[in-house]
């Protein structure tokens, strides 16, 4: 007859008490999984990326008039670009091309095309797309006019590149390259600086492995992505082979295949750390006792041992660095001032962030996942991770200062804006950090749980729960090993049921140091706020610089400065009914070139009226411009707006506002304001 084993009371509650641990720990561990998502999201639906080369000057300058048509149109950016067939496109007013050849670079940063000869009076639009030094892709366009301003059906905002799906891709890739960089290097480097026996451990087996196939894929991704993505921004232009091979041919491309190059040997260095490696620290714990030959053998094998570490930590070091250059050689340290000092900062930095996110994300996967670690082994970890923030801090505060440059450019940029989220974040990582180090403190001054709840004799607790199986089953070990004789699948069920309440005791045991514990949930917290932080440093690397962003808005040709915005209010009086009111008058930013124009009519009590049409001309007499009329849109009540109101010339312009307030109660009011010219 089939017997089976009835655990008592405290062996259901100690597994009623592991199921609900097992069930708060799987909640627990979704949590860098969902914060994860969250960040794949807001990259995914960021604008795209700013332009990392900027445009600074152009001959004829944004918006100019000029009296004869130029043979050539050049183009100024503020670093090198890389330009491709059909980048660089003039088109006359009906939105033909009228460049005749390819863009080629002039002198320094200025790219020029030929224009055909003899082009006649009206407003022209310049189109450029480019690839930036620092890997990322900027368009734009402007206007000039020969002989005077006409209708363009131009529209002068250029192709935006970087964006919609294809965009929001590439940034998730990405966002995952760096996140398996640094689990891959940082998890590498825990079990090699800190646990060497996590080498055998699954759970971390699979971390480090995971982070190999994630920066992998995200790097074959970003491959087929990037001709793409620097161009056309259809998907369909993903699979052009065309394109892939211009893309190998950058320096992009060139960083991309040296990273898989690199991985390929990567998945080498896995294959030993966690193959021979892990095989040869079983041969050495086996061969441990024994005196004469034996003990020299356990000496030979541990020398073995060490030798093979340091190849491995060697080889690993390589290998970490070569893949924090391929970033380097191709983004905002490659580009820019001291590149020679920028690029081992930033291979420096990189590393950091690694060895310290990375070795935290390890780490928790073994507080939660692994048997048991060594306090030995966190307290080690705690001394390289206060190393790299102190690596952090510095090389950071390098790199901020290189790509912002100006308190200005801190508070009044997008890349400087985010850089401020990124310094509160790690400040906050920082203090989590050091609870985390406090918990870590006691972990090595305060006897654990474990040690006290072990009985005398040494016997563990996997043991002595398989020992009280075995009594409670008929006295003997040996009675259910002889009911599992002679019934195979009752033996193999016994086993289970054995192999289940030893694992549920060690955890019981593992769970009930209060610091054990403390340090999981700070080490949790860590690994949450590192998820967010690494999504902002993301969309810095893929944010023009703030120094690069301030250079080009004080270098931008003088025929585009801006007086700031103008702002009017002119009283009319058309002499009909309900005829009288003001008009006020509002054009941002008040420019050579592009402006928004909004118009405000409201009677003399303040309230807001409509009235049937409102007209506007700018006349700029001293250069015999104008008038050039615009007919904006009716908004809302009272309120008419217009936009890409072109102004050609810096000068003082005569504004006149036409309000017809009947079919034959009609008005025309002016006033003069300064445009494009500093009024200090």
């Amino acid at each position: 007859m089939t017997q089976t084993i009835a655990p008592d009371g405290r062996i259901q509650e100690t597994l009623r008490a592991t199921a609900r641990r097992t069930l708060r720990i799987r909640l627990v561990r979704g949590l860098p999984a969902l914060l994860l998502a969250v960040a794949c999201v807001l990259l995914c639906g960021a604008a795209p990326a700013s332009a990392h080369a900027a445009l600074t000057g152009s001959d004829p300058a944004q918006g100019a008039v000029v009296d004869k048509a130029p043979t050539q149109v050049s183009l100024t950016f503020s670093e090198q670009v890389a330009l491709s067939d059909g980048s660089l496109r003039v088109l006359d007013p009906k939105g033909q091309r009228v460049d005749t050849g390819k863009a080629a670079n002039l002198r320094g940063t200025t790219y020029g095309v030929k224009v055909r000869a003899g082009l006649p009076d009206g407003t022209y639009t310049v189109t450029y797309q480019a690839v930036s030094a620092d890997s990322h892709p900027i368009s734009g366009a402007f206007t000039f006019s020969i002989g005077a301003p006409s209708a363009t059906t131009v529209p002068a905002s250029g192709q935006a590149v970087g964006g919609g799906i294809v965009g929001g891709l590439y940034g998730l890739a990405r966002y995952v390259s760096y996140a398996g960089f640094i689990v891959l290097v940082g998890g590498a480097a825990f079990v090699l600086a800190c646990w060497q026996r996590g080498a055998g451990v699954r759970v971390v087996q699979r971390l480090v492995v995971s982070g190999w196939v994630a920066i992998t894929a995200a790097t074959l991704a970003l491959l087929l992505l990037r001709g793409s993505y620097t161009s056309s921004g259809k998907v369909a232009d993903i699979v052009d082979l065309s394109l892939l091979g211009q893309v190998l041919e950058t320096k992009s491309g060139a960083a991309l295949v040296s990273r898989l190059l690199l991985l390929a040997a990567g998945a080498l260095f896995i294959a030993v750390l966690f193959g021979a490696y892990v095989k040869r620290d079983a041969e050495e714990t086996s061969g441990t006792a024994g005196g004469g030959a034996a003990g020299e053998a356990a000496a030979v094998r541990a020398a073995e041992r060490r030798d093979l570490t340091f190849g491995l930590a060697l080889g690993g070091s390589v290998l970490a660095v070569g893949l924090a250059l391929t970033w380097a050689m191709a983004e905002h340290a490659s580009t820019g001032i001291q590149p020679g000092i920028a690029m081992p900062v930033d291979v420096l930095h990189l590393l950091a962030v690694a060895t310290w996110l990375g070795g935290l994300a390890a780490l928790l996967v073994a507080l939660y996942r692994a048997p048991s670690i060594e306090t030995a082994a966190v307290r080690r970890f705690s001394r390289i991770a206060f190393g790299s923030v102190v690596t952090l801090a510095a090389t950071g505060l390098y790199q901020s200062w290189r790509q912002v440059g100006s308190w200005s450019a801190l508070t009044g940029t997008t890349y400087g804006q985010l850089l401020l989220v990124k310094i509160g974040l790690a400040a906050v990582l920082v203090g989590t950090a050091w609870i985390s180090r406090r918990w870590t403190a006691q972990l090595a001054t305060t006897p654990t749980a474990a040690a006290k709840a072990r009985p005398k004799g040494g016997v563990s607790a996997r043991s002595k729960g398989s020992s009280a199986a075995s009594g409670r089953n008929g006295g003997s070990s040996a009675a259910p090993d002889s009911a599992g004789s002679r019934d195979p699948e009752r033996a193999a069920q016994l086993a289970r049921q054995r192999a289940a309440m030893a694992t549920a005791r060690a955890k019981q045991v593992r769970d009930a140091d209060p610091a054990r514990s403390g340090l999981r949930r700070s080490v949790l917290a860590e690994a949450g706020v590192a998820v967010v932080l690494l999504a902002v440093t993301t969309m810095l690397t893929s944010t023009e610089p703030g120094r690069a962003e301030e250079a080009a808005g004080t270098a931008v040709p003088s025929a585009s400065q801006s007086s700031g915005p103008v702002s009017l209010r002119i009283p009319f009086d058309t002499g009909g009914q309900d005829g009288k009111g003001t008009v006020g008058l509002a054009l941002d930013p008040a420019r050579v070139g592009g402006n928004q124009l909004h118009i405000y009519v409201v009677r003399p009590d303040g309230k807001a009226f409509d009235v049937p049409e409102v007209k506007v001309a700018f006349t700029l007499k001293a250069k015999d411009i104008g008038p050039l009329s615009v007919t904006p849109d009716h908004i809302t009540t009272g309120h008419w707006s217009a936009t890409g109101v072109q102004i050609p010339m810096a000068g003082d312009w005569e504004i006149a506002v036409t309000v017809r307030t009947s079919d034959i109660d009609q008005v025309t009011v002016n006033k003069n304001a300064k445009i494009g010219l500093n009024n200090g």
